[in-house]
């Protein structure tokens, strides 16, 4: 887990299914995110239980955010996608529209930053943002993330592609 002065970052689990199917549902998420949605719990259950298994030996990291002394997530944030050397990973995040503009995203992408670079020792951080998602862009530029110009997520046409080197 990872504590900031608002927020917990922790693991998720089978005790999530409800909050992962309203965050993975989201329309106005959605509108920036191409991805099977899930349709019911069951498919946020299934959803949880792959990210179980990816994260018991650390292929990625992810985790649900909340408000501290809250249960329910808001949002989640994950490294994933790393690099076969383990120096470069992708960052991806999303939080419910009732929390945006408040500084959330910006404190949760902040911790996972220094445990990206201090704790896993990685050299550089990836990520992909939909053209159209203003927040997410200016959230990457705040942390001297850079816009890789003519660097493409494949298989995204709208989507740009951002790096931060250590």
């Amino acid at each position: 887990m990872i504590e900031t002065e608002r927020l917990q970052l922790k693991g998720i689990n089978e005790n999530h299914v409800e909050d992962i199917f309203k965050i993975r549902s989201n329309e106005v998420i959605n509108q920036y995110v191409q991805r099977n949605s899930p349709k019911n719990n069951y498919d946020a259950l299934q959803f949880i239980l792959t990210i179980k298994e990816r994260t018991k030996d650390n292929q990625s990291f992810y985790w649900g955010i909340s408000l501290k002394n809250e249960s329910s997530l808001i949002g989640t944030i994950c490294l994933y996608n790393f690099s076969e050397d383990r120096k470069v990973a992708e960052v991806g995040y999303e939080l419910l529209p009732d929390y945006h503009r408040q500084g959330i995203m910006s404190e949760a992408l902040k911790a996972v930053l220094d445990f990206a670079f201090d704790d896993l020792h990685l050299q550089e951080m990836v990520a992909m943002t939909n053209k159209f998602n203003e927040n997410s862009k200016s959230l990457l530029l705040k942390y001297d993330f850079v816009l890789e110009e003519g660097r493409e997520d494949e298989g995204f046409p709208d989507n740009l592609v951002f790096s931060l080197k250590k």
